[in-house]
């Protein structure tokens, strides 16, 4: 994140944007469970906490580092 304010909620797309990732994929994270988030307000908009960012962000560095260790990932980069 950036300087500033540190802010306890973020929206969809602040998180989209954070991720580097589209709102599609942020969405289908939440609906799953695996990011978790809050609905608010009559309209049901998404709010995920700063905390559960970071921890989604860990537990996504374990995933990873477990599937290399397992060989289920190549070493050599996708995105060269």
């Amino acid at each position: 994140m950036t300087d500033e304010v540190r802010r306890r909620f973020l929206t969809v797309e602040q998180v989209a944007e954070e991720l580097n990732v589209g709102l599609p994929l942020v969405r289908s994270l939440l609906k799953t469970g695996e990011l978790r988030g809050i609905q608010v307000g009559g309209r049901g908009l998404w709010r995920i906490a700063t905390t559960d960012l970071e921890d989604y962000i860990s537990q996504a560095y374990r995933s990873t580092a477990e599937k290399i260790a397992a060989g289920e990932i190549p070493d050599e980069d996708p995105e060269s």
